[in-house]
């Protein structure tokens, strides 16, 4: 489907580039230092594989500039993060003070301006101004000292794979600025007696910046109530549009009701959630108070629009939902929440069928939905209305974001999404089968014994690297189960980090 966040929704977030220097060399060779950053900059913001601008800050060359610009960033709310090359030696005692009040996320790029030692012409001038090799290691120094967290690139600023690296890291940086302002919303309280989908709510915000902010079934049914019959009647000439409506659903069909009345939820959960500015909220099939049917469609649809979502209250995995997506924006493949439902263990090809009772982004296909309504047998409401289809293949990503008393954990397992052996002609929801790698075996165990969640966020857009950059930027724990993972050392690992 042709929906989900793209890049123009953070058209007006940056990353700044700033080069050090210092006195040292004279004014000529500074010039010649901010003539080549500015360069740098440039070709950064040209580049596709970086998808946010880069706007170039000028070369820092004393304690007072670093602290000036380092607050000025931290104060920008369209900066998301900084690029910081060492062109010369730049003593790093100048660093301290600006890199303590730093709050913003930075990458040390370290690479030189020029790409080749001209072997014949070197000489001392050179030397003097092409000086990362030495600049670098004192930057890097003093941020090891300062216990700082940041990712490391190192190659020429041409290189593909340095851009590469660079467009990975924007993006975490990207849904890390988007967690510091975001907001969940949750509809009713969590699931009872289910543990994992619980948390500590003040400690999410103090680590990862999202605000979680509970809401009465009442709060979502004024809304829902107040939507208007000719709101709903162009709201059921867009599903007519994007999806093929089982015929029941249609005007003259016995269960048209039901699709009006998910357009009614759709359009009061939408208006609610837009006037509050959040971005995720959450619903519980046991807290349906108001409602005629648990919302199905209208929550895949919202999770389409860029929303990050949890069922059964769970509202770490819808922030990181919400987080996964806008690293996704612009990317092809889809993200959604998800849950690892139930397995298909024939000998020699062991699988995951992944699916949730209703709530599957429709994102992760690019074919048309079916649209249909059938019966929930838990919840004790009217049958749902629901977008039914089966994910397209390829490689993928699951993450569960864990709460593990003292601390959080992300835990990643690369998987590979693949065609159903058969039709699944009587399973009435959105689902994928997936391949855990490396093994199903390896991944499964290692996933338990990390206390990996059943929710997850899933994506076909992202990699494991990106996930991994923004369990760096969280500074949270962080588990990968990859195509190369060996079990022993997944299990040393898990032992180390507990």
């Amino acid at each position: 489907m042709a929906m989900g966040l793209t890049l123009d929704n953070f058209s007006d977030k940056e990353l700044w580039l700033v080069a050090g220097s210092q006195h040292l060399y004279g004014e000529e060779a500074l010039k010649e230092v901010r003539s080549n950053a500015g360069k740098i900059a440039e070709f950064i913001d040209s580049e596709e594989k970086v998808p946010l601008a880069v706007k170039y800050q000028g070369v820092l060359t004393t304690s007072a500039e670093i602290a000036a610009l380092m607050r000025q960033a931290n104060s920008a709310e369209n900066c998301a993060g900084l690029i910081v090359w060492m062109h010369t030696f730049s003593p790093a005692r100048m660093w301290i003070k600006g890199l303590k009040v730093l709050h913003k996320p930075f990458v040390h790029l370290h690479t030189q301006y020029k790409r080749e030692i001209p072997w014949a012409e070197i000489d001392m001038d050179y030397m003097n101004i092409n000086q990362s090799a030495h600049g670098g290691r004192e930057f890097g120094y003093i941020c090891t000292r300062l216990g700082l967290n940041r990712k490391v690139i190192v190659g020429h600023w041409q290189e593909e794979e340095v851009l590469k690296e660079l467009g990975v890291w924007s993006r975490a940086a990207l849904a890390w600025h988007d967690s510091q302002d975001a907001e969940i919303a949750r509809f009713g309280d969590n699931m009872r007696r289910v543990a994992v989908t619980e948390g500590d709510k003040v400690e999410a915000e103090i680590k990862l910046g999202y605000a979680v902010n509970g809401f009465g079934l009442g709060d979502l049914v004024e809304y829902v109530n107040q939507v208007s019959p000719e709101e709903v009647d162009s709201q059921l000439e867009t599903y007519q549009q994007d999806y093929s409506l089982a015929p029941e659903l249609l005007p003259a069909g016995s269960n048209h009701d039901s699709l009006r009345e998910e357009a009614r939820v759709e359009l009061g959960m939408r208006r609610f959630l837009e006037e509050g500015s959040f971005k995720g909220f959450t619903t519980n099939f046991e807290t349906l108070h108001g409602l005629k049917q648990l919302p199905g469609l209208a929550v895949q649809r919202l999770m389409a629009s860029g929303y990050g979502f949890g069922a059964e209250g769970d509202w770490k995995t819808a922030a990181l939902v919400r987080a996964m997506k806008v690293m996704a924006a612009g990317l092809s493949g889809g993200t959604s929440f998800m849950e690892q439902y139930t397995y298909h263990l024939e000998p020699g090809s062991y699988q995951v069928l992944g699916a949730h009772m209703l709530e599957v982004c429709p994102t992760l296909t690019a074919e048309t939905p079916a649209v249909e309504i059938h019966p929930l047998d838990i919840g004790g409401k009217a049958d749902p209305v629901r977008a039914v289809f089966t994910a397209d293949t390829g490689p993928a990503v699951n993450a569960s974001l864990i709460d593990l008393g003292d601390h959080f954990r992300l835990i990643v397992n690369e998987v590979e999404t693949v065609s159903p052996k058969k039709q699944l002609k009587k399973l009435p929801v959105a689902r994928m089968i997936w391949k855990p790698q490396p093994d199903f075996k390896t991944a499964i165990t290692a996933w338990i014994l990390a206390g990996g969640a059943h929710h997850t966020g899933y994506s076909r857009a992202l990699q494991a690297r990106h996930l991994r950059e923004f369990a760096r930027l969280a500074d949270v724990e962080y588990l990968e189960i990859t195509a190369d993972s060996q079990l022993p050392e997944l299990e040393r690992e898990i032992e180390r980090m507990s």
